[in-house]
């Protein structure tokens, strides 16, 4: 699947390839915060030890940034996009629609869904981009 970028985010993934060394698959610009798609097996040189080569990025751009690593299947690029919170299980329905079903623990729910809804509504437009996923259901 082909994902269209703008100038803007184009700009703000070639800088965190010249900060991290790591090249994102994608980039969320999402008022005043970053999300970079960073591929799978890349993220512990995204973040750098203790975090310190984030926050060197976000102190560069001036914004927070967050990272998702990437994944080979649908299910587990849900799984990742909506980490911190523990995923027990991701369902794909392939009726009309394709709809990822998410089992999250009760205490996760929050943290699942975001302040404001931000966390859940990033996955399901990176999940949309990456795999073709049109929603994502907590269950």
């Amino acid at each position: 699947m082909r994902v269209e970028l703008s100038d803007e985010a184009r700009r703000y993934i070639g800088r965190f390839d010249e900060l991290t060394g790591v090249t994102p698959k994608d980039c969320l610009v999402e008022g005043d915060r970053l999300v970079f798609l960073v591929p799978a097996g890349e993220m512990a040189e995204a973040i750098g030890q203790a975090g310190q080569t984030v926050e060197r990025v976000e102190d560069e751009l001036g914004r927070t940034v967050e990272l998702v690593e990437d994944a080979d299947t649908a299910e587990a690029f849900v799984a990742s996009a909506l980490s911190p919170a523990a995923v027990r299980a991701v369902t794909l329905s392939e009726q009309n629609d394709r709809v990822a079903y998410v089992e999250v623990a009760e205490k996760d729910r929050g943290v699942a869904i975001g302040k404001e809804g931000r966390n859940i509504d990033t996955a399901r437009t990176l999940a949309k981009r990456h795999y073709d996923v049109d929603d994502i259901q907590l269950t």
